[in-house]
Parts: structure tokens; sequence; C-alpha cells
């Protein structure tokens, strides 16, 4: 299971409630600039406002590719190993607001990660270092060190230390 806390909610959909749980001011800064890396070319720019304006932890060397979305109300919560490669039009989520609840989760992709394009990654996840994402899955529970998982649901297609190239 996903680590996620969970915040119950009265009244209509959590969704909302969204701007009692966060500020609609750093919304608005956070989608702005969060805009701006999805279609820049710049791989240190994105790096640089990732870390130094959304507060993410993004280690070195760690590419994100054209058209990532990071979660706009808590970027905070996502951490990126060294030399990661984040796949096109990915999605990294660190909420989920629901009918009776919302919760928020830390996402933790190791170093040396490579998560293909239109992978959907979901709030309370640890992706190991060394695994690989395959393209168009949905990262629903934790991936363990120098696996390879993939699909919709998400399947182990390797698990670590099968194979001596992680």
């Amino acid at each position: 299971m996903r680590n996620v806390q969970r915040y119950p909610t009265e009244g209509p959909n959590a969704l909302w409630q969204v701007y009692t749980t966060v500020s609609k001011w750093k919304t608005i800064r956070n989608f702005v600039f969060i805009q701006l890396t999805r279609y820049s070319p710049s791989l240190r720019f994105k790096n640089w406002v990732y870390r130094n304006v959304l507060g993410m932890k993004v280690g070195k060397h760690t590419s994100f590719a054209l058209m990532v979305m990071v979660d706009v109300f808590f970027p905070e919560k996502i951490s990126v190993g060294n030399n990661s490669i984040i796949g096109y039009n990915t999605t990294i989520l660190a909420h989920e607001y629901l009918i009776r609840e919302y919760r928020l989760g830390e996402v933790r992709i190791g170093s040396n990660v490579m998560i293909g394009a239109n992978t959907t990654i979901l709030p309370g996840v640890t992706i190991g270092d060394n695994a690989v994402v395959g393209a168009g899955s949905v990262v629903h529970k934790d991936v363990a060190a120098g696996s390879f998982v993939a699909g919709n649901p998400l399947r182990v297609i390797r698990e670590s230390g099968v194979s001596g190239d992680t």
C-alpha cells in the first residue's frame, strides 16, 4: 500500500476545499513556473526552478523531459536522486483529492532511475535506485531497486538482481 496521510473532509468533495489546504497564491505561482519548465528545453533551468522555486529535491544530472507535470499543490513532497530520467509527459502527483478525504504522500524516486514517457506516479510511492518504469505505466505501489516494471496495473517484468545489466 502507498504511504499516504489521509485527511477526512466534510461537505462537498475535497477538491472544492482545496484552498483550505494550500494557498491560492502558492498554487498560482507553482502553476506558472511548472508551465515554464514543461516547455523549456533547458535541463539546467528546469532543475533550478524545481529546486529553488518549487522546493523539490533534485539530484545532479537528473533530466526532466518536455511536458513533465509535477504536483502543482505540493511539489516540495517530490524528490528525485542523481542521474535519473523522467520521460516525456510524465505526471508526478503528491496529492489526491477524493469525495470525502484528501491524501498527501511523499514521492521518492531514486538515483539512476528511468521513467518512460506518459507515466503517472501516484502519491506515497518510492521508486528504488536503478529501477526502470516502462512507458505508459501507472505507478501505484513501491518499485524495488533494480527492477523493471510496466503497465496498468503495474507488473514486475524483471525483479532486482535477476540480471546483471541493471
